[in-house]
């Protein structure tokens, strides 16, 4: 559920509606159940329920302790769950301004929250959330960190995913056998999103629609 650009992605759900500012919903964790807002800017939506669901399925067993890069942050729905359901770390980065702004404050109130629900295992920390306000470019050029887990759903439109797969893959931003979550139109295949030397391999992959949400390891 990102947003890099002014210009998004379809989505393969809406938000919620709420007073014209759309919402999406935590879906798992300490933090389940909690709002995060959708900001009206143009062209933003949060991918469906079912794809996030489906998603986080995939990611559980690894979840715990991960340290998590989220490239194109949007509502922040994949780096908070990740979070809220054990990760240690994640980094949002969002270029756009007023996405960002939002960012914050979603930040803010999940901060006020304290651990989220009571009862469940483990300890979702709004300390262990870095918001990053600059292009996805941008970061992976300035900074040498290795993630267990990355999130790269960028605007449809700019046909990003290729070259920040290439990077990743080469500026070792990966730890090894690191999980990378892929979103790209359906009709483009595997071999058009992920360059074959970069030495990525499929774990998952599922159409909602006509989005592509594939699972890959390195």
């Amino acid at each position: 559920m990102k947003s890099s650009s002014p210009r998004r992605k379809r989505s393969t759900g809406a938000a919620e509606r709420h007073g014209g500012a759309g919402h999406v919903r935590l879906i798992g964790g300490r933090w389940r159940g909690r709002r995060l807002p959708v900001p009206d800017a143009p062209g933003l939506r949060p991918s469906a329920d079912r794809l996030r669901e489906t998603l986080f399925n995939w990611l559980q067993p690894d979840l715990a302790g991960a340290r998590c890069l989220d490239l194109f942050a949007g509502s922040g729905a994949l780096g908070f769950e990740a979070v809220s359901r054990g990760a240690a770390e994640v980094v949002l980065v969002e270029s756009a301004g007023n996405v960002f702004s939002g960012l914050r404050g979603s930040l803010a109130r999940l901060e006020g929250d304290g651990n989220g629900r009571s009862g469940v295992t483990g300890a979702a920390s709004a300390a262990a959330v870095h918001l990053v306000n600059e292009r996805a470019e941008v970061f992976l050029a300035n900074n040498h960190r290795t993630f267990d887990i990355v999130f790269v759903d960028p605007p449809f439109d700019r046909d990003l995913q290729r070259p920040i797969l290439q990077v990743l893959a080469e500026e070792g931003h990966l730890a090894s056998e690191a999980l990378v979550h892929v979103e790209a139109p359906a009709e483009r295949s595997f071999e058009c999103i992920v360059p074959a030397e970069a030495g990525y391999r499929l774990h998952r992959e599922r159409r909602f629609g006509d989005v592509a949400a594939r699972l890959l390891v390195r």
